[in-house]
């Protein structure tokens, strides 16, 4: 567990800086060999880009590092449990193994909805390790959604008051 613990600490990191630009904070890295060859975080507003999510990020950025759109041999590092269109993407690149920090229950597709990443069905499955630094990946988005909603509500009043 301490070198899963290693890697999603640089996954928030990554999450941070999308906090830090008002972007959702999701942060992703991917592993080869026990060294980070990509690093990304979620960016859909200011790239104004539905597919601009960290998984993606990373996994664009490992697929030029390792010369290959197969990151086989590699593990990935996610803060939020993978959405759909990102679990398909792990599936895709054949990503063996997806380490996850806390679950999405709206929107996860690596075991809360549906879980993609397992399904036999596919020619390609991830082991998945859940739940590490939990506590720590939970409590950034709570702070996140807590911020925007009273920056939503002072929005509000502001413009109340001028009319």
């Amino acid at each position: 567990m301490e070198i899963e613990e290693k890697y999603m600490r640089e996954a928030i990191r990554q999450a941070k800086k999308a906090y830090k630009i008002g972007e959702v904070p999701i942060g992703c890295v991917i592993v080869y060999e026990d060294k980070i060859i990509a690093r990304g975080y979620n960016r859909r507003k200011i790239d104004r880009n539905t597919l601009s999510h960290a998984e993606l990020q990373a996994i664009k950025k490992a697929s030029r590092v390792m010369g290959d759109w197969r990151l086989e041999g590699c593990t990935m590092y996610v803060t939020l449990e993978p959405c759909q269109m990102c679990s398909g993407a792990i599936i895709q690149a054949r990503i063996p193994r997806v380490v996850i920090g806390c679950m999405n229950p709206k929107a996860g597709c690596a075991g809360s909805i549906l879980n993609l990443l397992q399904m036999p069905q596919f020619n390609h499955q991830a082991e998945i390790v859940r739940g590490v630094l939990e506590e720590e990946c939970s409590q950034l988005l709570k702070d996140f959604f807590k911020e925007l909603r009273v920056r939503v509500r002072q929005e509000k009043e502001e413009k109340k008051s001028d009319n």
